[in-house]
């Protein structure tokens, strides 16, 4: 390396698709042993730039240079020979295959013996701890999320980049990665660090480079700015931080779970345990715990994916559903906003008119006599974009073109403008930029204020004590006493949260010692 020359620089770098010019002329230098944030509110360009350096997309004009020389980016495996790892957003995992069969994949052929010791030894120094022998559709999505970090640790980057790290993770986990990134530092490699929690980047990063419309527009150092005056200098206009959390008056119950219990098949799998709890009209119940503690098996019981529970009752709108498919549901007014995006909540080969009607097929305004009201339907999904303002170049676009933020505003939107009775969201703001969180909590707010009950699972405790009426914490399939919002702090919540989760953890440090 060149004296005082960044690790990484990035020259006028350009990229444009069809109708969008995602990148315009942007300068970037990292340097080595720094933790550098790379901000923007969704569709600002900051995934096109870091798919650029990692090999993903080339750019249209511009130039890479990596140690003070030029470099060319063939392919992501030419990335990583160089040094430059990534953590995608999205998973690129098998579901089908363990963990340990995923980590395998990534590198070069070795024993299987050594493979084990070697993500063990890795895993255990960051406190990223795995189950390798359990199979990836097990698995909740911050230890889905851990794989893919552990599997970018064993390649030895000097630059990694994160892209929304700790979207999934709860905060004793999060904590952890920092720990994590800050030795990472230390040792003198660089991380590229996308994240829209921005107390998070105040607390971490030691610059940060800003993206608005594809163009960089400001450099600074978070930990001398506000997380407001981050969000503003990426939205270019300032936010209103006012809660809206006005008393409501509540009606009659419209979700109500009475003793449910599940069992799981899987041999990791989460059962549910007498779990009860009411959600009123007008009422927004949150939900809170650590991944992997019986949300997703709550999900998709109150969903009817899987089918009637094994015992207890499942009841919306005052009609018993425990036999009912997820149509049926959504007949009596419930409507779903699911933790997984693409593949689940939407489908990514589809378009954005296709994907709107998958959970409205059964609406009158949409369909009638089996004949499918395309225009009703193209005119409902313009309305998702412009009122969810929805970054993409139409409706015709496919899900799989819009950034993680925008295709979360599209699906958020689309079960909103339903207007249930009955709103059950896994992660509303998961990936979302500060602005566009803020909106949906508005909307979530206006939806109670309307008469909807609202049920939120959610690992973010400021959401949760922002948005919620009640709180409760599930802990391996069970459930906490339901407890007023303005009753418990963040830390008698986080204990809740963690006191299970850590009795589980020594134990397994015990087994296997």
């Amino acid at each position: 390396m060149l004296p005082d020359s960044p690790l990484l620089q990035l020259k006028g770098i350009d990229k444009s698709f069809p109708g969008c010019r995602a990148n315009e002329s942007i300068d970037l230098d990292i340097q080595a042993g720094e933790i550098h944030a790379l901000l923007g509110e969704n569709g600002a360009g900051k995934s096109t730039l870091v798919k650029i350096i990692y090999g993903v997309l080339r750019p249209d004009h511009g130039d890479l240079w990596w140690q003070g020389k030029p470099l060319r980016v063939a392919s992501p495996a030419a990335a990583r020979r160089v040094g430059i790892g990534m953590v995608f957003q999205h998973f690129s995992l098998f579901d089908a295959m363990t963990v340990l069969e995923n980590i395998a994949l990534a590198l070069p052929a070795q024993d299987v013996g050594a493979l084990r010791d070697n993500i063990d030894a890795t895993a255990g120094s960051y406190g990223l701890a795995l189950d390798l022998d359990r199979y990836v559709y097990e698995l909740s999505m911050g230890e889905r999320q851990r794989i893919e970090i552990v599997r970018s640790l064993l390649q030895n980057p000097q630059l990694l980049i994160l892209d929304e790290p700790t979207s999934v993770l709860t905060p004793q986990e999060t904590e952890m990665l920092f720990i994590t990134l800050r030795a990472l530092a230390d040792e003198g490699r660089a991380v590229l660090y996308i994240s829209h929690k921005l107390e998070e980047v105040r607390r971490l990063c030691d610059r940060a480079t800003i993206l608005r419309d594809g163009r960089r527009v400001a450099d600074c150092i978070p930990a001398e700015e506000t997380a407001q005056s981050l969000a503003e200098k990426m939205i270019g206009r300032r936010i209103d931080q006012s809660t809206g959390k006005a008393p409501r008056r509540l009606g009659q119950p419209a979700l109500r779970i009475s003793e449910l219990r599940t069992h799981s098949d899987a041999p990791h799998g989460i059962s549910l345990s007498d779990m009860s709890f009411t959600v009123n009209q007008s009422e927004i119940l949150g939900i809170a715990g650590i991944a992997g503690n019986g949300q997703t098996e709550l999900m998709t019981a109150l969903t009817g994916e899987t089918g009637p529970p094994s015992s207890g009752l499942i009841e919306f709108m005052g009609t018993p559903a425990n036999r009912l498919g997820p149509l049926a549901r959504r007949k009596l007014g419930a409507a779903f906003v699911l933790e997984e995006r693409v593949g689940h909540a939407a489908v990514g080969d589809m378009s954005l008119i296709e994907n709107s009607f998958l959970t409205t097929l059964d609406d009158a305004a949409f369909c009638r006599h089996g004949v499918i009201k395309w225009p009703a339907v193209r005119a409902f999904s313009n309305q998702i974009t412009h009122d969810f303002d929805v970054r993409t170049t139409g409706v015709d676009a496919l899900a799989s073109s819009l950034s993680g933020g925008n295709l979360q505003k599209f699906i958020v939107g689309r079960e909103m403008l339903q207007r249930p009775g009955v709103l059950i969201v896994s992660q509303p703001t998961w990936g979302v930029d500060a602005g566009a969180a803020a909106d949906i909590h508005r909307a979530i707010r206006s939806l109670a204020e309307a008469g909807s009950a609202i049920l939120i699972i959610s690992q973010d405790l400021d959401e949760i004590l922002a948005l919620c009426d009640r709180v409760a914490v599930v802990s391996q399939g069970t459930l906490s006493t339901v407890h007023p919002i303005q009753e418990v702090t963040p830390e008698q919540i986080g204990m809740l949260m963690g006191i299970r989760h850590d009795a589980i953890e020594n134990e397994a440090t015990r087994v296997t010692a």
